[in-house]
Parts: structure tokens; sequence; C-alpha cells
């Protein structure tokens, strides 16, 4: 499956943290970043870019708040082409507190929206491209929002946001193979200035079967996870993906060789993947809260 259009976009740190807080030490991230540059993936989402005044860091981790220092401690002396990217959610994040892209290791931000927040969305969006960033909106809970709302959604995010890319999220992990398909040949019909994504969850054990299906139907910028790593019962294992697209940028043996070292051991002491309680939120289309 050789399409030159396509990214990949790790986000282990980020999707990963949510479910220790977090917490990840620099050098960890730092092997992280090593070995994913090393398998040639187009980006590495490191974590939030959140308000310290709405989170503490007493309770949360560095990657809850993504400063530039830490990031570049991360990174630097690493020989990289992959992009560095974060996350912000709307009314979580100060965006002034965001430096101009000349001056900040990040190439990309992503902004994480429901459909009532749209509005808030593109002007988010809109404020960081004119600060010199690559940009997304990931539409959350899409499982959720597919009615008239979400298409007049769409056509407000074509004619007046900046994205690049315009993510399809299934946040719980609910969706399966038809209606990914309808949703991305929904996006890709009124979306014509700018690239679909998809970003899976695994309650169902369909996360990577539904990446699949987005690839199928056009989508270009594509979510996985180490090992699988991420909220709940997970995202889309990257080293699945990789292995599928059979670009020959791509080398898989980096990343089985961190899950080895790494996220085997890191396995026993927090718990994610396929588990009863988060399979059956994604059969009810429920939070896995």
């Amino acid at each position: 499956m050789f399409r030159e259009k396509i990214r990949v976009l790790d986000c282990t740190i980020r999707d990963g943290g949510l479910i220790n807080n977090h917490a990840f030490d620099v050098e960890f991230v730092r092997k992280v970043y090593k070995a994913i540059s090393s398998a040639g993936v187009d980006y590495m989402e490191m974590g939030y870019k959140n308000s310290k005044e709405l989170f503490s860091p007493k309770e949360y981790g560095l990657w809850k708040f993504c400063d530039d220092d830490q990031i570049r401690q991360a990174i630097d002396g690493v020989k990289s082409n992959t992009k560095v990217s974060v996350m912000v959610d709307v009314g979580r994040v100060n965006i002034e507190d965001v430096k101009p892209k000349a001056e900040s290791p990040v190439d990309m931000i992503r902004v994480a929206s429901y459909v009532k927040d749209m509005d808030k969305a593109i002007f988010m969006v809109n404020h960081f491209a004119d600060k010199g960033y690559e940009t997304t909106i990931n539409i959350m809970a899409i499982s959720r929002d597919q009615g008239p709302e979400l298409e007049e959604a769409l056509h407000q995010i074509e004619e007046e946001s900046k994205a690049n890319v315009i993510y399809i999220v299934d946040s719980f992990g609910a969706l399966y193979q038809e209606p990914v398909e309808h949703l991305v040949k929904l996006f890709k019909s009124i979306i014509k200035k700018r690239e679909v994504g998809f970003h899976g969850h695994n309650h169902q054990q369909l996360a990577f079967g539904n990446t699949i299906e987005a690839i199928i139907h056009q989508a270009n910028y594509l979510d996985g996870t180490v090992y699988g790593i991420g909220r709940a019962a997970g995202n889309c294992p990257l080293e699945l993906l990789i292995g599928f697209l059979k670009n020959p940028k791509f080398d898989m043996r980096p990343i089985l060789d961190l899950i080895s070292h790494e996220f085997i051991p890191l396995r026993k002491k927090i718990e994610w993947g396929y588990i009863i309680p988060y399979a059956i939120a994604g059969m009810m289309n429920e939070h896995p809260r």
C-alpha cells in the first residue's frame, strides 16, 4: 500500500501520556524520538500545550505542558527529519503563550475540538498558522457527531480555516469499517483544499483495520503509537501501520527494538490495550471514563 502523499504521525508520548498523567521522563522521550526518527516516521507528537493556570505542574508531568526548552532537551543532537507536533484543546491553552514558529522547536500544532466548538477551533488554528506552524483540526468524538452539524462544521472549516489537515477522531473506539468509509468520503466531498487524517482507538480491536479503511478511501494523514500505547485500549500500533504501508522510507526495526527494550517493561507498570470494560465502552459508543 504505497502512496507518496501519505504521512504518518506518532502520538506515543501524547496519547500514552493520558494513562500516566504525562509523566514520562525526558530520557524516555528522547529514546522514543530517536527510534521514531530512525524509522522514518514523519511527525512525533510530544504532548499537550496546556495552561499551567488550569493544570498544576505538581499533578502532571512535563508533557502536559510541552515547554519548548523541554522539547529541545529531548530532541537536540538527534539527526532527524521527523517533525515535532503538539496538541492543544479548545479552552485549555493561552494561545498568546505559544511563541512564533521561528522561536520554537515545534513544527505542527493540532487543535482538538468537538463539533460544537468549531468557531473557537478555527480561531485558534488560524492564530497558530499565522505564527508559522503547520496546523490540523482534530474533530473528536465523531461517532457521536455525524449529523448536519458535522457537515456545517466541515463547510466552515473549508471556507474559514487555515488548517492543513482535518482529522476524523474515533475517540470512543466505536467506529466500524462502513462508517469510516462514509466519514472519509464525506470529509473528502467537502474538504477540497487540505488533507484528511484518521486517528483510531482500539477498544474493539479495530484501530488498525479502520486505519486501513481510511487509507483505502484516500485519507493521507495517519496516526499510530508504539506498541499501540494510548488512552484506554490504546491506538493503532505504529509498527503494524508502517509495515502495511510498504514505503521504503520506513524501517520497522528501530520500533521493534524500542518495544523490546522499553515498552514491554513499561507494560508491566501501566496498563493499555484490549480489555473488556473498554470493549463495552466502544460497543456502547461511550467515553472510556
